[in-house]
């Protein structure tokens, strides 16, 4: 397969390129916002909240960000239309920022927590599982041994796909058979990995929304099970969700922050899309940290979630 690690400069042009739908949306729909105008006044904030929303960054945070914009204006008496976008992506930056967004370096876990347990959750169709895969290469490649949990039982699709991924990146795949406990594969994967020394196992789970109750119990039952082998266990419960489709993914985040403590979030396909301000909505509505994000079908398109850099990329730095 030829995998590689890219350099700093080969994950901004991933970033860049998986970006581009977005930024050349957003700001088309921000020339024409500002189309005639010299400053920032009344209509051309008007037509900026009309820009993100457009954009799938939520209502709420969209009017966050307008009157963000509007305290800088009465601030500094004239703002230029040519200003706006330096403006935008310095409020962005800090909205970030206040929404417990921390930066990390690279695809590590804590050292002191062995195995570091990864609970996996998101509905059918966000590419979950090739999101556990690519994890498990990225943590792979940062010299740590990895495991990998198939406690999705109710789809033998899942069960095979996780299979052959672990196949691909070189690790351990424990699993049962069609319609097996999904709380019995979790104790067993974690028990194989605490067994082996593992350094992280990641368990992936079924990605059912229909009836809340059962998704919360069912849950429940697999964070409980895990803990009996590794204190604190899980140390991270990871929302896989689907940029592309909008704000179909802020419900889905609605109903498993409501079944489970999320801990961080990944946006996968933001590649394929021009939804991108989703990420920003999601991130400030949920205060949950974005994790990762998703760019492309290769193992590297996996990247650490750098809000500078995502901000940067966005506005074309």
């Amino acid at each position: 397969m030829g995998l590689f690690n890219r350099s700093s400069k080969g994950k901004k042009d991933v970033l860049d390129k998986g970006l581009e739908k977005t930024k050349v949306s957003f700001f088309s729909k921000i020339t024409r916002a500002v189309a005639g105008k010299s400053k920032v006044d009344d209509d051309v904030l008007d037509n900026l909240e009309e820009v993100l929303v457009s954009s799938d960054v939520g209502v709420d945070t969209t009017l966050k960000i307008i009157e963000r914009i509007e305290a800088r204006v009465a601030r500094d008496k004239y703002v230029g239309t040519d200003e706006l976008n330096s403006i935008l992506r310095d409020e962005i930056t800090l909205m970030l920022t206040e929404n417990q967004s921390t930066d990390v370096e690279d695809f590590t876990v804590a050292g002191d927590k062995k195995p570091y347990v990864i609970m996996v959750v998101g509905v059918n169709g966000v590419g979950k599982t090739t999101t556990i895969g690519k994890l498990a290469y990225q943590f792979k490649q940062n010299g740590m041994s990895v495991y990998l949990g198939a406690a999705d039982t109710f789809r033998a699709a899942a069960v095979e796909q996780l299979d052959i991924w672990g196949q691909r990146v070189g690790v351990p795949v424990v699993k049962q058979k069609m319609g097996s406990d999904p709380a019995s594969v979790a104790f067993d994967a974690v028990s194989s990995a605490k067994a082996h020394n593992a350094d992280v196992v990641i368990i992936d789970t079924a990605g059912r929304l229909h009836n809340k109750v059962n998704l919360m119990n069912e849950l429940t039952k697999i964070k409980n099970v895990m803990g009996k082998i590794v204190p604190d266990a899980p140390h991270e419960v990871l929302l896989i969700l689907d940029g592309s489709t909008g704000q179909n993914a802020f419900e889905q985040a609605k109903q498993f922050t409501a079944a489970t403590e999320v801990t961080g979030l990944v946006i996968t396909k933001l590649d394929g899309t021009a939804k991108g301000g989703v990420v920003l909505g999601i991130s400030d509505q949920f205060k949950i940290p974005v994790r990762y994000i998703g760019l492309g079908e290769q193992m590297e398109d996996l990247q650490v979630f750098r809000r500078k850099e995502f901000v940067d990329s966005l506005f074309g730095e």
